[in-house]
């Protein structure tokens, strides 16, 4: 069993390597949706609590914020604890402090949807219909005019390609989307059952010769666009023998749906699940299982050094319960 775990550990590190040293410069297209740390800083809490506190706010929200007395961060505190208590039992569970914590750390994408529902709900119904979003981004290439387009065709894949994903991410089949539809038709390699339409759309973007799966040259031509005469870049050559170790996972020349998968969307480590049992155990001094309202002002400090920019927390709660 050591020699086991040995065995993998090595393979582990030779796999993270290999990863760094592939890595394409910045200015490379990089398709692996990534899993985000929840802070920049070491979880240490003998040191600190700043891993917790950006954990539980968000890296931005820790960055700006008013000083606040013990008291008026406890009081604020216990607001905040009422909102994550999602089912108003009086505690909070460890899938209620995870989904919090999933959320403050993808603020952006909500914040990205925010912006694009105010565009295309346009009789204000708290929906949005696919007519509501085509009519508003193609409307004017539509019809007769869509004819006069220079670039006709690539506006035809872009509506075809929308109307796909928009279907894909409207669970109950009506065209309609609520803002969880619409948030994973415009953020969909944040949704489990996205993943098809995800891999597809990789695929569309990649597979030049069009017949459904990805080669290493297809593989790379993503990334690189050779210049005549000049020698094929380290991190090329890297990247190619990544594609037949590491990519390629039957060896067959070329990556099929799954293992595009594989590639693009890779099992990550759990930031939110580690961290969310971490802070309920720190809190739950009866070993209950979950945390009252008590338990969590008790233990503040583990969570927040004060409560920052309290009024948009609030507003990015409410919209949280909203989803």
């Amino acid at each position: 069993m050591a020699g086991q775990k040995m065995l993998y550990s090595c393979c582990l590190v030779t796999v993270c390597l290999t990863y760094i040293l592939a890595k394409p410069p910045p200015d490379k297209k990089d398709r692996v949706h990534h899993g985000q740390d929840l802070s920049d800083h070491l979880h240490d809490d003998s040191q600190d609590f700043q891993y917790d506190h950006e954990a539980f706010l968000g890296k931005e929200e820790a960055k700006t914020f008013d000083q606040l007395t013990p008291e008026e961060s406890k009081e604020r505190l216990g607001k905040i604890v009422e909102r994550i208590d999602r089912d108003g039992d009086g505690f909070v569970t460890q899938p209620e402090l995870k989904d919090w914590i999933k959320h403050t750390q993808n603020r952006y994408i909500y914040e990205n949807v925010d912006k694009n529902w105010k565009d295309y709900d346009k009789n204000d119904d708290g929906r949005i219909a696919w007519e509501e979003f085509k009519n508003t981004t193609y409307g004017y290439y539509e019809g007769e005019a869509f004819g006069d387009v220079e670039n006709k065709e690539t506006y035809r894949k872009m509506l075809a390609r929308d109307e796909r994903r928009f279907k894909a991410a409207d669970k109950d089949g009506d065209m309609i989307a609520t803002r969880e539809e619409f948030t994973a038709f415009l953020h969909p390699e944040e949704f489990d059952y996205m993943k098809d339409v995800v891999v597809t759309e990789t695929i569309e973007d990649i597979d030049k010769n069009g017949d459904g799966f990805v080669g290493v040259e297809e593989y790379l031509g993503d990334m690189y666009s050779p210049e005549s005469g000049e020698p094929e870049p380290d991190w090329v050559k890297t990247e190619r023998q990544q594609f037949l170790d590491f990519r390629d996972l039957n060896k067959d020349g070329k990556m099929d749906r799954e293992e595009i998968g594989h590639w693009i969307l890779p099992p990550d480590y759990d930031h939110a699940e580690v961290e969310s049992k971490h802070l309920l155990f720190e809190s739950d001094k009866d070993k209950d299982g979950k945390v009252s309202q008590e338990e969590f002002i008790e233990t503040y400090q583990s969570f927040l050094d004060s409560a920052k920019n309290y009024d948009e927390i609030m507003k990015q709660l409410r919209t949280h319960q909203e989803l």
